[in-house]
C-alpha cells in the first residue's frame, strides 16, 4: 500500500489490520451508502502493443471482449488448470489492469513474467499509480450522479468521467469500484465521505462473499480449478476463445468431466466467541466421517458479529446437498445459504 495514501486515510480516521485492510468504526446509519478504502487490493497493469494478446494467452476469459464500457473476471491458471489468482479485467485505454488481492500481485507478476518472452509487453504492480475505492448501497448511484460521476448502465460495466473509472458490479444492492490516481482519489474521497459512511474493509470482503464473487488467497492458490470456483457461471470463463495456460484441463472437464465439487455460501457461529477465526484454505470435513479426508476447503470468510462468519466454500455436492460439514475436525457445522445465481444442475 503507497505511503501517502496511508497517512491520508489515517488522517481520516482509518485503522489498518494484519490483512492490510482499513477499518473504520461500524455504523449502522451507513447501509444506504458505504464508503470502502480497498487497501487491501493492488493493481496489476499491463502496458505495451502486445498487453492484450499476451493476456488473451494466459487468463481463462477472453480478453477481445473487454472494451470502454466492459470489465470481466477472470482467472490466471497454472498448466494443470489450477487457479493462481483471481479477480477483474479493466481496460484503460491501452492498459489492461487486473485487480487482485494486494497479497498475490508479487506471485501473479512472477508467474507472468515468465512468459513475456519476446512479448512486448510490460507488467507491473500499480503501487502509487492507482488508488481503489469501493461505494455500495441503495444511494450510490445516486451519490455518483451527484458528483458528476459516470455511473455504468449495466452489471460488470465500466464508466470514465473526470479521471475516476467506475465499474458496477454483480450485485443484489448497487455497488461500484472507483479507479482513480492518487491526487484525485483524495478528493474523491474527501466528496464521497460527506454524504457516505466510511466503512470497514471486512464488510466489503462480505458483500463480495453474498455476491458468491471468489477471490484466491495464499492458502488457496492450486487449490481449484476454475470450475470449483463457479467461475462458468458468473462470466468467469470462456470456453471458445482458444488456447491458454491450463486450457486443456479447463476445457476437458467443462465438455467431459464430472464436477464433483463447486463453490457455496455457507455461515458458522464460533464457540467460544474467541476461537479462531476461519481463514481461506482452512480444511472441512463431513460432520459423519472419521476418515480425517478434507471434503472441501474455506475459500474466503468474513466477520458478522461475535463469533459469526459469512464463508465462500468449495465442498463436495454430495455433502452440500445431503449432509453436513464442519470446519476442521472439530469445528461448528456449517449452514449452506443460496447464492444468488443458479448453480448447475449435479451431474
Amino acid at each position: 500500500m503507497m505511503t501517502q495514501w496511508r497517512d491520508f486515510l489515517d488522517a481520516h480516521g482509518a485503522r489498518f489490520d494484519d490483512l492490510g485492510q482499513a477499518r473504520f468504526p461500524e455504523h449502522p446509519a451507513g447501509e444506504a451508502c458505504r464508503l470502502f478504502a480497498l487497501t487491501q487490493f493492488d493493481v496489476l497493469l499491463a502496458r505495451g502493443e502486445d498487453a492484450a494478446d499476451f493476456l488473451q494467452g494466459q487468463l481463462t476469459n477472453d480478453v477481445r471482449e473487454l472494451s470502454a464500457e466492459h470489465t470481466q473476471l477472470t482467472a490466471l491458471c497454472t498448466q494443470k488448470g489450477r487457479v493462481l489468482a483471481c479477480g477483474r479485467l479493466i481496460a484503460l485505454d491501452e492498459i489492461r489492469a487486473l485487480l487482485l488481492p494486494a497479497e498475490r500481485i508479487e506471485t501473479t507478476l512472477a508467474h507472468l513474467r515468465r512468459y513475456v518472452l519476446r512479448s512486448r509487453v510490460r507488467l507491473e504492480a500499480a503501487g502509487d499509480q492507482l488508488v481503489v475505492l469501493g461505494l455500495a448501497g441503495t444511494e450510490a448511484p445516486t451519490l455518483l450522479e451527484r458528483l458528476e460521476l459516470a455511473v455504468p448502465a449495466h452489471a460488470n460495466g465500466l464508466a470514465r468521467r473526470d479521471g475516476v473509472a467506475v465499474v458496477a458490479l454483480p450485485d443484489t444492492t448497487p455497488r461500484y469500484l472507483l479507479l482513480a490516481e492518487l491526487e484525485r482519489a483524495r478528493g474523491l474521497w474527501e466528496a464521497l465521505a460527506a454524504h457516505a459512511t466510511p466503512s470497514d474493509g471486512a464488510i466489503w470482503r462480505r458483500l463480495d462473499i453474498r455476491a458468491g464473487l471468489p477471490s484466491v488467497h495464499a492458502g488457496t492458490a492450486e487449490a481449484f480449478i476454475p470450475q470449483m470456483l463457479n467461475l462458468q457461471l458468473i462470466d468467469g470463463v470462456s470456453f471458445n476463445k482458444g488456447c491458454y495456460t491450463g486450457q486443456e484441463v479447463v476445457a476437458r472437464m467443462h465438455h467431459l468431466g464430472k464436477l464433483k465439487r463447486r463453490m457455496y455460501r455457507a455461515t458458522l457461529t464460533l464457540e467460544p466467541a474467541e476461537a479462531p477465526a476461519p481463514q481461506p484454505g482452512d480444511v472441512l470435513l463431513a460432520a459423519a466421517s472419521s476418515s480425517g479426508q478434507a471434503s472441501g476447503r474455506v475459500v474466503d470468510a468474513a466477520p458478522h458479529g461475535a463469533g459469526r462468519y459469512e464463508l465462500l466454500v468449495v465442498l463436495e455436492i454430495a455433502i452440500a446437498e445431503h449432509g453436513e460439514a464442519r470446519l476442521g475436525e472439530h469445528g461448528p457445522v456449517l449452514k449452506v445459504q443460496p447464492l444468488p445465481y443458479a448453480l448447475e444442475p449435479a451431474a
